[in-house]
């Protein structure tokens, strides 16, 4: 602890100073051996009144030993000790001190190696307890609370380390302010920094999770795919019943095709004869209809043709809509 000497320097000097004087005062005056034995006086008074004055600064407080003794506690501003029979061994510092201690591969309740860096906040209450209860207080700290780190890791699942560090934390202040509270000490809290794993296992843990996401997405997709299944069960039922609005539907449908692609489309014989399109007469009128209204600016003047054919069911399995350059 670096102690506050430029008052008491300055009382060495002005000492040393005065008796300087005084001794070429009595040398003037043809007495040298009296100015002799005024600097010698001089010199030893200024030491001891250097020695005697104190300065403690407003955090620190010092630890009075007379004789081996305890004697006090003095501090904070300035107070005199008696040379060579009082000592101050101790400068306590009363100010929240911050400690960083850590646990390497250390082993988890489920047996995994990791690497655990934590901070310790705390603070002297009690000085005269942390100066004679304990040799190194400081040291002792940080000793304490790697072995509560050690302990709470080895009693400690990796999954509840990585997700509640909160609660390890409070649990790690608890042991650590249990086992410094006889030396004067007090912990005001703990935090977790870092918790390290092994590469290996925290490539396996970003597959799992990984995973984990794509069976969330299917699960998902697969539900959706069930809404929409009951939402066309419903649709069909409708239609079913109602004829009407399902000729009005098939003929929107393809309308809207021809219109917004322009392109030849293939039709079996059998879907117009179910949405009652009248024939061949009917898909013509229909289409000479689209491309008068191309040929008026409504939409661009291309004529698109829809041809009936009369090919059997059979032969039109699984042909597909194709469409060609207009």
């Amino acid at each position: 602890m670096q102690q506050n000497r430029s008052f008491a320097a300055l009382s060495f000097v002005v000492i040393v100073g005065v008796g300087a004087a005084l001794a070429y005062l009595q040398f003037r005056a043809g007495d040298s051996f009296a100015a002799g034995g005024i600097g010698v006086a001089a010199f030893i008074l200024a030491l001891a009144v250097a020695s005697a004055i104190q300065v403690a600064d407003q955090w620190d407080r010092a630890v009075i030993l007379r004789l081996g003794k305890f004697r006090a506690l003095k501090g904070p501003g300035l107070f005199i000790i008696i040379p060579v029979i009082d000592a101050i061994p101790y400068w306590i510092d009363t100010r929240v001190i911050t400690t960083g201690f850590k646990a390497e591969k250390t082993l988890t309740k489920d047996t995994v190696p990791v690497d655990v860096d934590a901070v310790l906040f705390w603070k002297v209450v009690d000085p005269k307890r942390a100066a004679l209860d304990v040799a190194d207080y400081k040291s002792a700290i940080s000793w304490a609370s790697q072995t509560a780190l050690r302990d709470v890791i080895g009693k400690t699942m990796l999954s509840d380390m990585l997700e509640g560090r909160d609660k390890i934390s409070s649990l790690l202040q608890k042991i650590i302010d249990e086992r410094t509270e006889p030396w004067g000490i007090n912990v005001i809290s703990v935090e977790v920094k870092d918790v390290l794993i092994p590469p290996a296992l925290e490539d396996a843990m970003s597959m799992q999770a990984q995973a984990e996401r794509e069976r969330q997405a299917r699960v998902i997709l697969g539900d959706a795919e069930r809404q929409i299944a009951e939402k066309f069960a419903e649709a069909g039922k409708t239609y079913e019943h109602n004829p009407v609005a399902f000729h009005l539907r098939a003929m929107n449908m393809l309308y809207e095709g021809l219109k917004e692609n322009a392109t030849i489309v293939i039709v079996p014989s059998t879907a117009v004869e179910s949405m009652q399109l009248g024939g061949l007469a009917g898909m013509t009128a229909l289409t000479m209809g689209l491309g008068q209204d191309g040929a008026n600016g409504n939409q661009p003047a291309k004529k698109p043709v829809a041809v009936e054919t009369p090919l059997p069911r059979e032969a039109l399995n699984g042909i597909q809509p194709v469409k060609l350059a207009s």
